[in-house]
């Protein structure tokens, strides 16, 4: 059988943020009607959840294409695509003022997730699938010295990027002050912190900002944030991984949220 063979720059240029991989990111696409322009199945797939994924193509007039598997690992970079991939038509950030509309349309105060230069897509992909998960209003990315959507991250969001509100800004300081002027609390996670989470209250307007895998927030964001709070941790080890981090801040306002 006939492999295609690429060279370094159609890698690069097909490795880019508007290509999703992974059987359950694909479905949670073409359920959420996002702008999908094609679809590729490995050689041969044709079982499990891709028969769902071939018959809402067909059913949302998205065109689907077979691929050699080699070609799947160039696009999309990983070699954990569980033969399926998809190109978006188009980048489905929104932008700040969109995930306060959000909050307002629901009547509720936002809840807002700010990473600080989290570059690893697997934190990012699991902060998305949290923040879904607890309803957040949405997440907000430097579009610098951090991680976009990119195929690792949807799929280790679970398919959650297609159902969460993510915008990108080119500034994550001006924006957080952007954010306090429409009445929005930042609180940084630090662990040096004297106020720890428990003690805070997150049920007013708040966006909570989670630093870096390895440095944890930057100088001038710390700077800009309103209120430093920590995590209580009993053990040796004195720091979390990011998404777990995250994890816990946001579940602790959507504990507050539902008034237990």
């Amino acid at each position: 059988m006939k492999r295609d063979v690429y060279s370094a720059g159609q890698v690069a240029e097909e490795q880019k943020e508007g290509v999703i991989a992974g059987r359950n990111a694909v479905l949670e696409a073409l359920k959420s009607g996002a702008a999908l322009e094609k679809i590729f199945v490995a050689r041969g797939e044709k079982q499990g959840s891709i028969i769902r994924i071939l018959s809402l193509a067909k059913e949302k007039k998205v065109p689907v294409q077979e691929a050699e598997r080699q070609k799947l690992d160039f696009m999309t970079g990983i070699s954990t695509h569980q033969g399926v991939a998809a190109y978006l038509s188009q980048k489905e950030y929104c932008t700040v003022d969109e995930i306060l509309a959000i909050a307002a349309e629901k009547n509720e105060p936002p809840l807002i997730l700010l990473c600080d230069e989290v570059a690893d897509p697997h934190n990012l992909g699991a902060i998305l699938r949290t923040a879904e998960a607890v309803g957040a209003h949405g997440v907000i990315v430097p579009r610098h010295r951090s991680v976009g959507v990119t195929p690792a991250v949807t799929k280790a969001s679970a398919g959650a990027v297609f159902h969460v509100a993510i915008a990108k800004v080119t500034n994550l300081v001006r924006t957080m002050e952007e954010l306090k002027q429409k009445g929005v609390w930042i609180y940084g996670t630090d662990a040096a912190a004297t106020s720890d989470l428990y003690h805070t209250d997150l049920t007013g307007s708040t966006a909570l900002v989670v630093g870096s895998e390895g440095a944890g927030m930057s100088r001038l964001v710390r700077e800009h944030c309103d209120h430093l709070i920590s995590i209580p941790m009993r053990g040796e080890v004195n720091s979390l991984n990011a998404s777990v981090a995250a994890g816990v801040v946001m579940y602790e306002a959507l504990r507050q949220r539902s008034g237990h």
